[in-house]
């Protein structure tokens, strides 16, 4: 039997696309290069965002009705929306043969067997505290993976369903994280991203260090810090990134540890969502405007060469213009790299969908046109301060765009194009001098 899994969401996701490709392989099933091609088929949904959902079902509902021409296909739906929607989803794609909670993912070979014995409509859901299953597996690599340490969410911000549908912060054993690691190296990963909702709270739930641990060589205290030192120490791994943060994770030992382990980069995903100290109580995001200002200060401090990448919501219930004029200003104020904007949409069972949506669809797509105008503008000076600079980037193989050049990213996480020469890698560190600017790429040239 052959499969085809399709993602939607976040690199959460991605990484358990990718568990689960492998769980299949190993299962003795084959992976198929298109979706035509496949017996099997898995919709891995996420639930974020009401436009998300639709697509999945969407996708479902074509995909049942490839049944007539084809009976013997297998569709199966797993992810966030799966776990959401319970087994209500049978009712609005009534031809869907099974369907798997976010921490259930290796029950998948078994339940696909119980498929082709004769079963339909299976769901198999998770509870919020269960420990998930086969968090290791990863499907044939090349030189960069992700790897979860974190799983679930905590936090309860107003807008999100993470923690409905991904269940309470479950923190990975230290040993089995750097295990984990360690044999990617030896597989030839060369840059590992740590993944988790609120990833810098790794560690302050449940106890993760290993047994009989020796001190901490830089002397850190905290778990995370502990993982980074640890995870950086790795023969073979040149780079450890890690998403999403908090500024309440910006701590001092934080700060040192990315300041000082060498593999570890310059850069963090921090999601500010709003700029008005309104607008963020009412999210219940725990920080104030000057609070998220001084975590990026203090990240600069440390490292001039720091780059910081944002989300942003807008057209949150209540936000005014002079709201949304003080997320701009604070956008400028951190000098973001990069910012992915989201409009707003409720989201069943949070505490804002219980309140007035009461920012229009046109002024929400205004106000999303202006943040990334204004996005576009920030990047290009940024990038251009950068012209003449030599930068290191982890050399990913030819640009989607044009295949005669390569690409890659610096340790900053900017897109870097250039012109390659023989004998150059995928998976190594090239210096590259910075010829050109646009707002999201930089362009250049190979350093003799």
């Amino acid at each position: 039997m052959t499969f085809f899994i399709h993602t939607y969401g976040c690199q959460m996701n991605v990484r358990d696309s990718e568990a689960v490709s492998a769980l299949l392989v190993a299962a003795g099933y084959d992976p198929a290069e298109k979706e035509d091609d496949a017996d099997l088929v898995i919709v891995n949904s996420c639930s974020v965002r009401e436009k998300a959902e639709d697509k999945a079902i969407g996708k479902l509902g074509l995909l049942c009705a490839t049944k007539r021409e084809r009976p013997g296909r297998i569709v199966g739906l797993m992810g966030c929306m799966a776990q959401r929607l319970g087994r209500d989803i049978f009712v609005n794609v009534p031809k869907l043969d099974f369907s798997v909670g976010t921490r259930r993912n290796g029950a998948i070979p078994s339940l696909v067997a119980r498929v082709s014995a004769g079963e339909r409509g299976i769901a198999e859901l998770s509870s919020p505290d269960e420990i998930p299953d086969a968090p290791e597996a990863h499907a044939d690599l090349g030189f960069s993976a992700y790897v979860t340490i974190l799983l679930g969410c905590n936090r309860r911000c107003a807008y999100c369903i993470v923690p409905d549908v991904r269940g309470r912060e479950y923190s990975r054993p230290a040993r089995e994280i750097v295990a984990e690691i360690d044999a990617l190296a030896r597989r030839g990963v060369r840059e590992v991203t740590l993944l988790g909702q609120s990833v810098m709270n790794y560690g302050r739930m449940n106890p993760v260090w290993f047994d009989g641990d020796a001190p901490s060589t830089h002397g850190f205290t905290e778990p995370f810090a502990r993982l980074l030192e640890a995870v950086d120490a790795i023969p073979g791994i040149l780079r450890v990134r890690f998403t999403s943060g908090h500024p309440s994770g910006v701590t001092d030992e934080l700060v040192c540890a990315m300041s000082t382990l060498p593999h570890v980069c310059h850069h963090l995903h921090l999601p500010v969502q709003s700029g008005s100290d309104p607008v963020l109580k009412r999210m219940r995001r725990g920080y104030t405007r000057e609070g998220y200002l001084e975590a990026c200060a203090k990240l600069r401090a440390a490292m001039p060469d720091f780059v910081l990448t944002t989300d942003v919501i807008v057209g949150f219930p209540g936000e005014s213009e002079a709201d949304f004029e003080e997320t701009r200003s604070l956008m400028d104020a951190a000098d973001f790299g990069n910012a992915f904007i989201f409009k707003y949409s409720p989201r069943p069972g949070t505490p804002s969908a219980a309140w007035e949506d009461d920012v229009g669809d046109e002024e929400k797509c205004r106000r999303d046109h202006v943040l990334l105008a204004d996005q576009d503008r920030r990047g290009q000076a940024q990038n251009e301060r950068l012209v003449g600079s030599v930068q290191h980037v982890l050399a990913e193989g030819r640009s989607l765009r044009n295949a005669s050049r390569w690409s890659g990213r610096s340790d900053g996480n900017k897109i870097v194009v250039f012109e390659p020469r023989p004998g150059i890698r995928e998976g190594t560190i090239v210096p590259v001098r910075i010829t050109r600017a646009a707002p999201q790429t930089l362009y250049g040239e190979l350093c003799p």
